[in-house]
This record gives structure tokens, sequence and C-alpha cells, in this order.
């Protein structure tokens, strides 16, 4: 066994002559268990958010998203967007084309977001799970055409699910001046039914500002009949999306963009990310200061081990084994801290997920959840375990080995 080891963990779990060195070793135990139990709790929490947040995505959001890298259209019949529809690993394609709107209810103007869709739609995303009212999703039947309000612009519409009146939807000409005399000659002007139903993503980008419409539709509205400003694609299941990913992007070359479900959100998720590691970066300081605990309790276990020292150097050992015996001992206590830390905070975590000890406020259903979202990840606790050991050891380096100089 290595001989500097071998004294320090007898060092560790012998009683000392002076209580209080036995009380800040512990209390450096506890500090440094503390900072790790917070590190495991909060990443935990963010990690929560950002699963809950992609939960709510993907309701809505496409697998794949593809744009045009400059433009806003191209044209539906394109040749490499023919390609894209035959490929293995394609299962649903979905012709998008979307754009800003004016919308006429009740004396009331209101600025949308039109996205028209083809009519496989409900194959391409989980719509049906977020519709809210007494009718279906349809798009289209005969001469009539549907428009599926978000929620929270039904809501500032003062429209219920099933609305009587149909929608005014307005869009300029393409091309043309605002004819001063008479404005409205100068926009394309369409009706749009309600069929019994909102949906609700839990996000205010979509909830407040999109209507759901056929493709027609849109294409008539904006003048751009044959046309498309996105392509929506879902995958055969067992398809690596990577890999996939990969084979559209050769198809297409540098012209489109292809997106998946994290990237089509990148602000969100971006933000989610930058708070986590900040919060990571402030709470590894915090630990930093509970690791100086640790130097105290060792200054003092020091000049307690003088004669200890005397006898140990007489039996040959070198200053470099004393000085590496208090780091070991610094390193067994953050290590002790870094363990119980973690089994702490797994413990919190587990019930907060399952009792939902820390709720998101009183009033119920103000929130999309009642209680703090916690997943925890197994490569958050090695980053953990390893910052706690690293800042721990990183801490006593050198403050040991001046003190050993100076008191020993």
């Amino acid at each position: 066994m290595n001989f500097p080891f071998f004294i320090a963990r007898r060092y560790i779990f012998s009683k000392k002559s002076h209580n209080a060195i036995n009380i800040i070793s512990g209390i450096s135990v506890v500090g440094v268990a503390v900072a790790t139990m917070a590190l495991v709790c909060t990443l935990s929490v963010f990690n929560g958010f950002h699963d809950l947040v992609a939960s709510l995505f993907t309701a809505f959001d496409p697998q794949l998203r593809i744009t045009l890298a400059e433009g806003n259209t191209i044209p539906a019949n394109d040749g490499r967007l023919r390609q894209l529809q035959k490929l293995p690993c394609v299962a649903v394609y979905t012709p998008v084309i979307e754009g800003q709107a004016m919308v006429v209810t009740g004396g009331q103007q209101h600025v949308v977001t039109i996205m028209g869709v083809a009519d496989n739609f409900s194959k391409q995303t989980h719509i049906q799970k977020i519709l809210y009212g007494d009718g279906s999703f349809v798009l289209h039947a005969d001469v009539l055409e549907y428009g599926v309000l978000g929620i929270q612009l039904a809501g500032r519409m003062g429209l219920s699910a099933d609305f009587a009146e149909p929608l005014q939807v307005y869009a300029p000409k393409r091309g043309e001046r605002v004819n001063m005399a008479n404005p409205l000659s100068s926009f394309n002007h369409q009706e749009l039914q309600s069929p019994g139903v909102v949906f609700m993503v839990q996000q205010g980008k979509y909830d407040a500002n999109y209507i759901i419409t056929s493709l027609g539709f849109a294409q008539r509205l904006f003048d751009q009949q044959g046309r498309i400003s996105s392509a929506e694609v879902k995958l055969k299941k067992g398809t690596s999306l990577s890999r996939a990913k990969k084979e559209i992007s050769a198809l297409l070359g540098d012209k489109f963009i292809i997106q998946d479900r994290y990237e089509q959100q990148d602000d969100v998720f971006r933000i989610m990310r930058i708070e986590k590691l900040i919060s990571y970066l402030f709470l590894t300081f915090i630990l930093l200061v509970a690791c100086f605990n640790i130097i105290g309790s060792l200054s003092m276990l020091m000049i307690e081990k003088k004669q200890d020292v005397q006898t140990l150097r007489s039996m040959g050992a070198t200053d470099r084994q004393i000085c590496h015996i208090f780091m070991f001992e610094g390193r067994m206590i953050s290590l002790a801290g870094a363990v119980i830390g973690l089994l702490l905070g797994l413990l919190l975590c587990w019930l907060q997920q399952e009792y939902g000890l820390i709720t998101m406020g009183e009033s119920e259903g103000s929130f999309i959840v009642e209680s703090y979202p916690v997943s925890v990840h197994p490569w958050d606790l090695a980053l953990i375990f390893v910052t706690v050991l690293l800042v721990g050891w990183a801490a006593v380096w050198y403050p040991v080995r001046y003190l050993s100089k100076n008191l020993l």
C-alpha cells in the first residue's frame, strides 16, 4: 500500500487530541457535500426544463424542416425536392408555405402568420394531440377553406373554437403599390371558416400568432401558386436522424438548410444551455469557497502531528512523502464530500420526481407543470464528480506545500 496514503487514512479516521479539528473536518465534508448536492439538483432541474420544452415542441415541429439558404420560395415541383420524396428514409413529405397576413373580425384587425400545409400534415406531426374543441382537424372541403387558430390568438380575437362568422384574411398583392384611392384593391382577400377546433402548443410563438390552413389557400393568398417556402419531413421508424440529415444534405446541396427539432428552436435551447453553464460556474465557485475549510482543517492537523512527522522523518520518510500525506488527507475529505453530495442530490431529485416537493406556484393551472421538472443525466453526474475532485485537490495543493514547509 502507498505509504503516504496509508498514514493519511489513519489520520482521517483517528481521534484527534483537539475536538475542534474533527469539527472543522466534518464541516469541510459537509460544505463540499452541500455544494455538490446543489450542483446535482440545479443541473437536473435545467435538464428537466430542457426535456419539457422539447416534448412540447415535438407535437408541432416536424422531425426535419428544409428551408432555403437564400430567397423565400421555391417551385414545389423542383427536381431536387422530387428526388427527396423518393428517398428510402422518407416516410412523409409535407410542402409548406408561410407568410404574414391581416385578419379582420368583429371590427378588429390582427396581424397573424398564415401557415399553409398539405393535407398529410396530420401524418407529419402530432397535431391531433394538441387540438381542443368539438370539431375536427380539416383544412378544406369543396369550396370552403378552414383555419385552425392558436388558442391564444383565438382568445385575443374574442373567438371560441367554433366561430360562426368567417375570418376575413388580407395579404398584399405581389409587386403592386398600395392604391390610396382604393387600398383594398391592392390586397388579396380570402375567407377562412371554423373547423370547430383550436390548437395549443403551450408556446407563445405558435399559440399567439399562427393559423394553420390549406396549402392552396396560402398560395393563392400570397400569390405563390405552385411554390413553397419550406418542406417538412418525417423519417421512417428506425432511421438514424444524423445519417438521414447527411443523405438529404448531400442530395439538396448548399442552397438548402436542413434542421432537426432542436435546431428549429435553437434560440430557446441556446439560452437554456447558457443559463445552465452560468449556474454551473457559479456553483463551482461556491464549491471552491467551501474547499477552503479543508485548508483550515489540514493546517490544524499539521500543528497537532508535528511530533509524528519528526518520528516519520527519523524512520526515513522524505519531505515529499510527508507533504503527500496531508495532500491525501485533503483529497479524501473532498472525495467523501463528493460521494455524499452526489447521493443526497440523487435522493432529492428522486423525491422531487415522485412527490413534487417544490411547486411552480400556488395558482393551479397557471403553469404547464405543477412542480419543477427534474431529469438526471449520467454525464452531468460524471462532470460534477470530476469537478468536485479537481477543485478540491487543486484547492489544497499549494496551501499544503506551503504549510508543510513552514509548520513542519
